[in-house]
């Protein structure tokens, strides 16, 4: 039976690939500030923005591409049982190959029901349009969570966190909750591995290995150590 990874992906592993960060840009998404165009609030005060908004992020999505540290994990999953975790609403992990992805955050190439949150669809082309209506009628909203709402992949999260043989966290500053909180439901002693050019803020503790390199770099490097222990 094959190992059990765990990767806990964010933003920075997309941004190698061209797709914008809003912390990078002190809050700004894009020149949009995120109460406009990323909240419950923002969705009742100018739908029609949000959705102009999360349809240019569809486009700008679908024309990047999966970069070396996407292609890495895909390589892993030849020799272990990898599960990621991403806090990314782009699609490059599916697009790279890696076959079990939990999106927490939500996915842009899917909308989802005004009335009732379990009808989902595939969206057609780049937009999501005012007019748009689910079975039930109802306006379609992008398939996202918002800042504030309830993040409902959390605990099926948790529930591969806790089995993980191997962690991984890469392009993350893990400050966004609840996502950033799944580092401390590894279980004791499993070995932690937190790739990002930078020093994420998290709790030292002595099974976590720090890779100050980017995704694209950082990763191959990993997979390759981690394969050759296999």
């Amino acid at each position: 039976m094959k190992k059990k990874v765990v990767v806990l992906s964010g933003s920075g592993i997309s941004a190698e690939s061209g797709i914008p960060t809003f912390r990078d840009s002190g809050g700004l998404w894009e020149g949009y500030d995120i109460q406009d165009v990323a909240t419950a609030q923002a969705w009742k005060k100018n739908p029609e923005l949000v959705l102009s908004f999360y349809n240019e992020r569809r486009k700008a999505a679908r024309l990047a591409q999966p970069n070396a540290g996407h292609l890495s994990l895909v390589e892993l999953e030849k020799y272990f049982d990898v599960v990621i975790i991403t806090q990314n609403v782009d699609d490059l992990h599916e697009r790279a190959g890696s076959s079990k992805v939990i999106h927490l955050h939500g996915e842009l190439n899917k909308s989802r029901s005004t009335l009732d949150e379990n009808l989902v669809y595939e969206v057609i082309g780049d937009d999501i349009k005012w007019g748009d209506k689910c079975d039930k009628g109802s306006q379609l909203r992008p398939h996202i969570v918002w800042f504030g709402e309830m993040v409902p992949m959390m605990e099926v999260a948790y529930s591969e966190v806790v089995k993980a043989e191997t962690f991984i966290v890469v392009g993350t500053s893990l400050q966004v909750y609840p996502a950033a909180s799944l580092l401390y439901d590894v279980q004791p002693g499993i070995p932690v591995y937190i790739v990002d050019p930078s020093t994420p803020e998290y709790q030292e503790q002595a099974n976590i290995v720090p890779i100050k390199e980017s995704a694209h770099t950082g990763m191959p490097k990993l997979v390759e150590e981690l394969i050759k222990e296999a």
